[in-house]
C-alpha cells in the first residue's frame, strides 16, 4: 500500500474556475472528517469544498453541492487508481462564471486530485500488529536491549508512573513470546493494527 509523506497542494484553472486540491495524510475517517471540516471552514468563501478519503477504518466522499457523482466520486477514484490509503483529498472550487457540465466537472475534479498526487512524495506503508509493553524504570536498559536484539520498532514512548512503549515487529515476530521470559517485570498487550511507513 502507499500513502503521501506530508500534506501537499496543487492548483488548476479550467474555463476561469479555480480548483485547488489539498492532500493530507490521515489514518482514520475521524481524522479525515476533522481535516475536511477545518478546510471547509477556512475556505468558506469558496463555491464548493468537495472531498474524498480512504483510511484504515473507512472511506467516503462528498460532492458538497456539485451535481451528484461529479466531484467526490472522481476524486476517490483518482486515489484508488494510485493505490493510495490513509489520505484525505479536498478540492476547493471558486466558480469562474462558465458552467462545465457534468462531464467537465468529473474531468476537472479527477484531474485536480491526480495533479496533486503527482506533486506528492509517495511512500510505501504496511499494516503492523502493535503491542503495548509496560514496565518499571529500573528495567529500561533490559527492555531496550531486548528491542534492539529482536530488531523491534518503537512507535510511541510514554514516561509516566511506569514506562510504556508501543512496539511493532517488521518481520511479524511474536512480541508476546519475546517478552514472556520477563513476565514478572513486563506487561504486554496487543493494541490492534496500525499502517506505518514500511520498516
Amino acid at each position: 500500500m502507499k500513502t503521501i509523506a506530508k500534506p501537499t497542494q496543487s492548483e488548476i484553472k479550467i474555463k476561469k474556475s479555480q480548483f485547488i486540491c489539498r492532500l493530507f495524510p490521515s489514518k482514520t475517517k475521524e481524522e479525515s472528517k476533522e481535516i475536511i471540516s477545518k478546510i471547509s471552514e477556512e475556505y468558506s468563501d469558496a463555491t464548493h469544498n468537495c472531498s474524498a478519503y480512504i483510511t484504515s477504518n473507512g472511506e467516503g466522499f462528498d460532492d458538497n453541492g456539485e451535481p451528484s457523482g461529479t466531484a467526490g466520486k472522481p476524486m476517490i477514484n483518482a486515489l484508488r487508481k494510485n493505490d493510495l490509503h490513509n489520505v484525505t483529498a479536498i478540492v476547493t472550487r471558486y466558480f469562474g462564471g462558465i458552467k462545465l457540465g457534468a462531464g467537465g466537472l468529473v474531468r476537472a475534479y479527477g484531474k485536480s486530485v491526480l495533479e496533486a498526487i503527482e506533486n506528492s512524495e509517495i511512500i510505501e506503508i504496511e499494516i503492523y500488529d502493535v503491542y503495548r509493553i509496560n514496565f518499571g524504570y529500573e528495567n529500561i536498559k533490559l527492555i531496550d536491549q531486548e528491542i534492539r536484539n529482536n530488531r523491534l520498532h518503537i512507535t510511541n514512548k510514554l514516561f509516566d508512573e511506569n514506562v510504556t512503549y508501543n512496539v511493532v515487529s517488521p518481520n511479524n515476530q511474536d512480541i508476546e513470546k519475546i517478552f514472556a521470559k520477563f513476565t514478572s517485570k513486563v506487561k504486554v498487550e496487543s493494541v490492534g493494527q496500525e499502517a506505518l511507513e514500511k520498516l
